[in-house]
């Protein structure tokens, strides 16, 4: 056996032991503590945390979850990782939510769907259980597909809502999609859907410096719940927002975010396409913009990021070759299931 101490972000330790063969994910488990993670199978990167000292074995995921890159800077995947020797892994997540809770499935009602275009909607769940959820902005759920045996992972959209407390998320609209097809094709209000999570450590934290925030296509989704709970509690920070698309039908829910910077002063942001024959007044990808954020050079900012892996790769890069170094980077990858 081997002892393994956890160093979480709020700077509480605590240490499990391994038996030989299991996975660090699966001895944390045991111990009363979940690590996030979704899939087990080295395929999501939600596990991703960096073993600081000792030795270990890991295989079987791949790149989307882990590059190549990552794991030479002794990146794991907690759900892939045995250790070998005792170690030390720091875990980019609070110790209060990692502390294990048994997951319980959700049951709510579809309260509402919107077609925000031709490429995106939004759904909104609510319910008793709704009411008694606990998630951080920025966390995800899996959804099941009713009328099958298939989930979805979808970020929530939006904190609860006063109104008819309800929750929100963002879709992307794909052929032949199975929550999609169900959502422009047979749902209706009133329908019976089941939730289960939160889930993942892409939450936001205390804004003690300004934030960059970048999002890729329905990656907008997470940082609507953030912006909803930067209103709630306050923003004493400058805090930027890219919001970059491939086409304008994607471009979606820019009223939102235009009441956000009304209600918060010190929140500003930017929208762009990636198609050459837009009518956006920008153009071109997120990376393409970053440098008319103010505080990019200052010695203290956060990121934080939500898009696809080519995107997350286009940024990691982009930071490197203009030697940016951010206090703390926050990403999370999103894929569609096909």
């Amino acid at each position: 056996m081997h002892k393994v101490a956890l160093n979480f972000e709020d700077g509480v330790t605590r240490f499990v032991q391994t038996l030989p063969g299991e996975t660090l994910a699966d001895a944390a488990y045991r111990s009363g503590l979940n690590i996030p993670l979704d899939c087990r199978d080295g395929a999501c990167g939600t596990c991703k945390c960096h073993c600081e000292s000792g030795q270990y074995e890991m295989d079987g995921y791949i790149e989307d979850a882990l590059s190549d890159k990552e794991a030479e800077q002794r990146y794991v995947l907690t759900c892939r990782m045995i250790p070998e020797t005792d170690c030390v892994v720091t875990v980019p997540a609070s110790s209060e939510v990692c502390v294990r809770s048994q997951l319980a499935d959700v049951h709510a009602k579809v309260s509402e769907i919107t077609r925000l275009s031709e490429s995106t909607l939004s759904f909104s769940v609510a319910g008793d259980q709704v009411r008694a959820m606990h998630f951080l902005p920025g966390q995800y759920v899996n959804i099941q597909v009713p009328g099958s045996d298939q989930t979805r992972a979808y970020s929530f959209s939006s904190m609860l809502k006063t109104e008819d407390e309800s929750v929100s998320f963002l879709i992307r609209v794909i052929p032949n999609g199975l929550m999609s097809g169900y959502m422009t094709e047979k749902a209706a209000v009133g329908d019976a859907i089941t939730l289960r999570g939160p889930y993942g450590s892409f939450y936001l934290r205390d804004v003690q410096r300004p934030v960059l925030m970048l999002a890729g296509g329905t990656g907008l989704a997470p940082f609507l719940a953030m912006l909803d709970k930067l209103v709630q509690q306050g923003l004493s920070q400058p805090v930027h927002l890219i919001y970059g698309v491939n086409t304008d039908t994607d471009l979606v829910e820019l009223d939102k975010l235009e009441n956000f910077a009304q209600k918060l002063e010190h929140f500003t942001y930017t929208a762009c396409v990636a198609a050459a024959d837009s009518q956006c007044e920008r153009k071109g990808y997120v990376t393409h913009h970053m440098e008319t954020v103010p505080f990019l050079t200052e010695p203290e900012f956060d990121l934080y990021l939500c898009g696809p892996p080519p995107m997350v790769e286009a940024v990691s890069q982009y930071l490197q070759e203009q030697s940016i170094q951010p206090s703390h980077f926050y990403y999370e990858k999103f894929a569609s299931s096909q």
